[in-house]
């Protein structure tokens, strides 16, 4: 029985191994981010439509992700605390990614966008926990800006699958019988069989570790019931740490940008790039392909940001270079719409990568280093109500001013998004928590 606090030191192999299964968990939103809003279109959806079509993920996020970081939290089953959580949520993100590429109606999409999201929300928070149950504190920045490294990768070749598929002889504008390039059918099955074999492949090759006698006693004596987890997430709410109510602002301004940079990028490089707002017209397609490209470049960028973030996170605290990341992301997302050449798109997309590196590690610095050990699980679901609550908020309100307001021009939703981030980093500003060596959270003492 492992005694308390006797978590081994992982080698740097090690907690890239645990981490792999974020890179198939990453794959699929990726192939999400770059491909939903355009199969939408093809099956004839209106463009002010498209956030209410994609309500799927948030509303899966927030009624799955606190539930199941609760559970995960009670449970001590012969498999371990957090791995039945991970396989169910691979099995189902595998149904979901195979099948949705074959919709041969908006129904069909949406339906298969439903249970797609519902596995990769099962799997998300628990694997986040199991960072911060596997891992000493002082590996955490390692182990959740390692996460971002292998989000940043695997949304590289996510959204990179089509183009390479296009140079390698494939044509672009071979479509089946519902307007679905073929190139996109082949991108979600290779993501259907990532997404699963590298989540076994990270539980198989980095087990959990084995339940403490205290840590034991203490899941016996809970009740199960849906009652106690519900009244466990209320609980937590009413006790949450200072530094995560402070991160909720920062949050509703971030996610709510990136939530309508993803569903409107593609149609802004459309207009300004391709002079086309016909989704099924060639220049639709071209711009599908070179948003692929660029969003790819933008996670490359992400991949090597997130490895350099530790150091620096150290060294001026995650809240301070969080920051900065976001107005970098801000300027990238206000010159986009200004661009007219593809080969220009890329200069911006740096900005927007080191911004997403940071998004996707950053704030968890923060959260692990400020919240109790016992509520792991969650805390770590409620902070993504913080994420996903922006989201329903913008697929609730964006087609209500999208054609007054935004003059139906994605290219004006890009220049919001902008501004938005700004917001965020002078949110993010004022988190100020400290750590038991007084020095800011995600900061440690040379």
């Amino acid at each position: 029985m492992r005694m308390p606090d006797s978590k081994p030191q992982l080698s740097l192999g090690r907690v890239l191994e645990m981490n792999l299964g974020f890179l198939g968990l990453q794959f699929s939103f990726g192939l999400q981010q770059g491909n939903m809003a355009p199969i939408y279109s093809y099956l004839g959806a209106a463009e002010a439509s498209l956030p209410l079509l994609q309500l799927a993920g948030p509303i899966t996020g927030l009624l799955v992700q606190p539930l199941i970081g609760a559970m995960s939290d009670r449970t001590d089953s012969r498999w371990g605390r957090r791995t039945p959580y991970f396989l169910v949520g691979a099995v189902l993100c595998a149904i979901g990614l195979f099948c949705m590429p074959l919709s041969s109606s908006l129904l069909m999409a949406v339906s298969m966008l439903w249970i797609l999201d519902a596995g990769n929300n099962i799997t998300m928070e628990p694997y986040r926990a199991y960072v911060s149950d596997r891992l000493n504190a002082n590996q955490h920045q390692i182990g959740f800006l390692t996460q971002s490294a292998f989000t940043g990768l695997a949304q590289m070749l996510a959204f990179l699958t089509p183009s390479l598929l296009v140079w390698a002889g494939m044509n672009q504008d071979w479509v089946d019988a519902h307007n679905i390039p073929y190139t996109a059918r082949i991108a979600f099955m290779v993501g259907a069989a990532l997404s699963f074999g590298t989540i076994v492949w990270s539980i198989r090759r980095v087990p959990e570790l084995p339940l403490t006698t205290a840590e034991r006693a203490r899941i016996a004596a809970e009740p199960k019931t849906p009652g106690a987890v519900l009244a466990e997430i209320g609980a937590a709410i009413r006790d949450m740490p200072v530094a995560m109510r402070k991160l909720a602002l920062m949050s509703l301004f971030q996610w709510y940008a990136m939530a309508a940079y993803w569903a409107y990028v593609i149609y802004a490089i459309g207009r300004s790039v391709y002079g086309t707002n016909v989704a099924t017209s060639s220049g639709f397609h071209s711009a599908v392909l070179t948003n692929g490209e660029m969003a790819a470049w933008y996670n490359a960028v992400a991949f090597v940001a997130a490895f350099a973030m530790v150091p620096l996170a150290k060294r001026i605290g995650a809240a301070s270079l969080h920051a900065a990341c976001l107005v970098l992301a801000g300027i990238g997302m206000l010159w986009l719409p200004h661009v007219t050449e593809k080969w220009m798109l890329f200069l911006p997309a740096i900005g927007v990568g080191i911004g997403w590196a940071s998004i996707m590690g950053n704030p968890y610095v923060i959260l692990a280093g400020s919240i109790p050990p016992e509520r792991t699980g969650v805390y770590m679901g409620i902070f993504n109500m913080m994420i996903v609550i922006p989201m329903l908020i913008f697929s609730a309100t964006m087609w209500a001013f999208y054609d007054t307001l935004l003059g139906g021009d994605p290219r004006h939703v890009l220049t919001l998004c902008g501004v938005l981030m700004f917001a965020a980093a002078a949110a993010v500003w004022s988190v100020r928590a400290r750590n038991a060596e007084g020095l800011p959270v995600g900061m440690t003492a040379a």
